[in-house]
C-alpha cells in the first residue's frame, strides 16, 4: 500500500468527486447513531462526513442544533488530507484530522462510537494486511459500536475478466498514475469481517443498485457491530 498515487490525484479527486457515492446509506446511519465519536477510516477528502453534519442555521426550531458527532478522520495520503481541509472549510465544520495508516490505528482502545470506512479497505494489499486493519477497527470501536464498511466488487461486470488484485488508472495533468485495489465478493469481505469478530447486521449493494442479485452491483456494501 503507498500514498504516493493518492497524494498525486488529491487535487483532480477533489474536484471530481465532490460529493459521498453514499448519500442515502449515510444519511441512514446518521439518524440510526444520533451522536457520538465517529472515526472516517481513509477518509481521503472529506465529502463522506457530510450526513454527520447538523447545521445550526438549518431552522428557527433548531437553532440550538450543533454539530451531534465529533468527526475524527485518518487517511495515509498528506495530500488527500489537506484536501479535506479545504472541503471542511468550505462546507464550514471541523474535523480532526490525522495522517496515519489504518492497519496501525492512533487511537486508544474504545475511542469511537461508530466507524465508517468507505472505499478504503480495498486499497490495502494482502489478505493478512486487510485483517489487520480491520482488527484494528473493532479495537477502537467501543462496545456494541457498529461501523459501515464498502469496497469494489469484483463480481460487478466492469471486472469479470480481471484478477482480483488490480491497477486501475488515473489520469493527471501530466501522467497516469496507478492505484491498486482488492476487488472483494460479499462472500470473502463477510468472511474477513467476522474473522476480525465483527457481527454482520446488513450485507447489501449500494441503494442505487436495482438488480434483484445483489451480487453484481458495484459496491459492497456492510454494517457490522462489535460485541464483545
Amino acid at each position: 500500500m503507498t500514498s504516493e498515487a493518492f497524494d498525486k490525484i488529491a487535487s483532480g479527486w477533489y474536484g471530481f468527486r465532490h460529493h459521498t457515492i453514499f448519500p442515502l446509506e449515510l444519511r441512514e446511519l446518521a439518524k440510526r447513531w444520533q451522536k457520538g465519536r465517529l472515526l472516517n477510516a481513509g477518509c481521503g477528502h472529506g465529502a463522506d462526513f457530510i450526513p454527520f453534519i447538523k447545521l445550526s442555521s438549518c431552522t428557527e426550531a433548531n437553532k440550538d442544533a450543533e454539530e451531534s458527532f465529533d468527526l475524527y478522520g485518518i487517511d495515509f495520503s498528506l495530500e488527500m488530507l489537506k484536501m479535506a481541509g479545504k472541503y471542511a472549510h468550505k462546507n464550514k465544520f471541523v474535523p480532526s484530522l490525522v495522517l496515519g495508516d489504518m492497519r496501525y490505528l492512533p487511537f486508544a482502545t474504545g475511542s469511537f462510537d461508530w466507524v465508517i470506512a468507505i472505499a478504503s479497505i480495498h486499497h490495502i494489499k494482502g489478505k493478512n494486511q486487510q485483517l489487520e486493519a480491520l482488527n484494528e477497527l473493532r479495537r477502537v470501536l467501543k462496545s456494541g459500536g457498529e461501523a459501515f464498511i464498502t469496497v469494489w466488487n469484483h463480481w460487478q461486470p466492469r471486472f469479470w475478466f480481471k484478477r482480483k488484485d488490480t491497477l486501475v488508472p488515473w489520469r493527471t495533468r501530466s501522467e497516469v498514475v496507478f492505484r491498486y485495489y482488492h476487488l472483494f465478493s460479499f462472500p470473502e469481505l463477510e468472511a474477513m469481517v467476522k474473522k476480525a469478530g465483527f457481527k454482520v447486521i446488513k450485507s447489501s449493494p449500494e441503494r442505487s443498485y436495482r438488480l434483484p442479485i445483489k451480487y453484481f452491483s458495484r459496491n459492497i456494501c456492510l454494517l457490522v457491530k462489535k460485541e464483545d
